[in-house]
C-alpha cells in the first residue's frame, strides 16, 4: 500500500509513518520555460494553457514544516495571475526566495494556496502536530524568526503567500508547509468544504473585525462589491454575524437571489452601473444605497480595484472606510482626491490575515457560524479547467478541487453539529 492510499483508507498514524514518502507526487504547476506564451496584449490569456497537472519531484523537509497529504484544495485568483504570468511570472518569486532556500526555485511551480488533508511528516522541530491529524492551511508564509511577526506577521520583510510565491502548494496530493500554517479541520464539513475557506475568509475577517482592519460595529452600514464571490461571500457572513448591515453588490438576478438566501437584506444589481468611470455614476450610486438603507456605507469592502476603486472612495460616508485587499480588475486605481481629505475618509490596506486572525474565523468555522461557500469541485486533474472557471468569472463563491479524496462528501466526523448546522447552509453555494 502507498502512503497515498494509506491516507484514503483511513490508516492509523503508525502505519502512515512506516510507508514510504514518495520521489514524485502529482501536481497542478507551472512550467518555467513557458513564461512568455502571452503576448503582452492578448486579449485572452487562457489559463488552460500554461496550468498542467503531472509529477513533480518530493522535496526534503525542513525542521519547522509538515508534509500534509492533501484530501482537497480551492482555487483562488492567485492562481489565475499566477498562471497569466502577470503581474511579473512567478518564478521570479521562487529565484529571490531560492537564494536562501534553494528547494523552491525549480524548473516547476506547484500552485495552491488552500487545502485539507493529514499530517504524513513533520520536521525535528515540529512539537505542536503528529502524524495523522486533520488539518487546513492559513495561506501566511513568515519567518518565525522576525521579531515583527510577534506583533503581526503581515508586517514581516518575506512575509509569502504560500503556493503562489512559494513552491509545494495545495493543488496537489501532497504539499510543504510550515507547522504555524496549520489549524485543526474543521469536524462537521467534507473534505472540499474545508479546503475551500482559510485564504478568503481569513482575508475577509482581517479586513473587517480584525484590529488592523476596518474595525466594524454593529449597526455600520457595509457596501461589499463581489458580495457572492469568493471574499464577499465571507464577508457578508461576518457583517451578518456581526451586527452590521450588509449591502451586497452583484451582477446578475440569480446572484442577488443568492444574496438574500443568505440573509442579506439589501442588494444592488452591478448591472445598472456599468461605467463607473465618471463622478456621475458614483452619485447614482450613492443615491441607490441611500435609497436603500438611508445612510452612506460606513464601510466599503474593496477588492474589485480600477474599476470600481473610485466609486467606493466617493460613497463612504463622511469618516467613512475604504478597505481594499486586491485588484481584480487592474492596480492603477483612480479616484477624486478630494473626496478624501475633505470628508475624512481612510483607505486602509490589507493583505491576507496573521496567524491568529486565521485561528478565530477557524473557530467561527468550527463552531458553525461561518459556513463555507463552495459552489463547485473538480478533480485535480481538471485544475486548469476550475481555474479557467473562476478567471471567467463563471462561479458564485469558491471553487474546490478534489486532490487524494476519491469522492465529494468524504471527511466529515461530527455528524451532530452537521446536522445542527443544517444542510441547506452548508450547501447554501451549491447549484439547486
Amino acid at each position: 500500500m502507498t502512503l497515498a492510499q494509506a491516507v484514503v483508507a483511513g490508516a492509523e498514524p503508525a502505519e502512515l509513518a512506516s510507508l514510504d514518502v514518495p520521489a514524485t507526487y502529482r501536481a497542478a504547476h507551472l512550467r518555467k520555460d513557458e513564461v512568455g506564451t502571452f503576448d503582452q496584449d492578448e486579449p485572452d490569456k487562457d489559463v488552460r494553457r500554461t496550468l498542467h497537472v503531472g509529477e513533480v519531484p518530493m522535496p526534503e523537509l525542513a525542521e519547522d514544516e509538515v508534509l500534509i497529504a492533501v484530501l482537497a484544495s480551492a482555487i483562488n485568483f492567485n492562481t489565475v495571475w499566477s498562471a497569466m504570468f502577470e503581474p511579473i511570472p512567478t518564478f521570479a518569486f521562487l529565484e529571490r526566495f531560492g537564494r536562501t532556500d534553494p528547494r523552491h526555485d525549480l524548473p516547476t511551480h506547484v500552485l495552491g494556496s488552500d487545502a485539507a488533508g493529514v499530517v504524513v511528516r513533520t520536521g525535528r522541530a515540529v512539537r505542536r502536530w503528529r502524524i495523522g491529524d486533520r488539518v487546513v492551511t492559513s495561506p501566511a508564509y513568515v519567518d518565525g524568526e522576525d521579531p515583527v511577526v510577534q506583533h503581526d506577521g503581515m508586517l514581516a520583510a518575506d512575509l509569502r503567500a504560500w503556493g503562489f510565491e512559494t513552491n509545494f502548494g495545495g493543488l496537489a496530493d501532497f504539499a510543504v508547509v510550515k507547522a504555524t500554517q496549520l489549524l485543526p479541520k474543521p469536524r462537521h464539513l467534507t473534505w472540499e468544504e474545508a479546503a475551500c475557506n482559510m485564504l478568503c475568509a481569513s482575508t475577509a475577517y482581517r479586513m473587517l473585525v480584525g484590529e488592523r482592519g476596518a474595525r466594524m460595529k454593529q449597526g455600520d452600514v457595509v457596501l461589499l462589491w463581489g458580495a457572492t464571490g469568493g471574499l464577499g461571500g465571507y464577508g457578508v457572513q461576518l457583517v451578518l454575524g456581526g451586527g452590521g448591515i450588509p449591502v451586497g453588490v452583484v451582477s446578475s438576478p440569480e446572484k442577488a437571489e443568492l444574496l438574500r438566501r443568505m440573509g442579506c437584506p439589501y442588494v444592488v444589481d452591478r448591472a445598472q452601473f456599468d461605467d463607473l468611470g465618471d463622478e456621475k455614476a458614483w452619485r447614482r450610486l450613492g443615491a441607490e444605497v441611500r435609497r436603500l438603507v438611508g445612510e452612506d456605507p460606513a464601510i466599503v469592502f474593496e477588492h474589485t480595484g480600477r474599476e470600481t476603486f473610485g466609486a467606493s472612495v466617493y460613497v463612504a460616508r463622511r469618516g467613512g472606510s475604504v478597505v481594499t485587499c486586491g485588484s481584480s480588475s487592474g492596480y492603477a486605481h483612480e479616484y477624486d482626491n478630494r473626496h478624501l481629505w475633505m470628508k475624512l475618509k481612510r483607505i486602509i490596506g490589507s493583505h491576507g490575515a496573521n496567524y491568529q486572525e486565521c485561528h478565530e474565523v477557524n473557530r467561527l468555522i468550527s463552531l458553525g457560524l461561518i459556513h463555507p461557500t463552495l459552489s463547485t469541485v473538480y478533480p485535480l486533474e481538471r485544475a486548469a479547467d476550475a481555474a479557467r472557471a473562476v478567471q471567467l468569472n463563471r462561479h458564485v463563491g469558491k471553487v474546490g478541487v478534489l486532490a487524494l479524496a476519491p469522492a465529494e462528501g468524504l471527511g466529515v466526523e461530527d455528524r451532530e453539529l452537521r446536522e445542527r448546522v443544517g444542510e441547506d447552509r452548508l450547501s447554501l453555494f451549491r447549484p439547486r
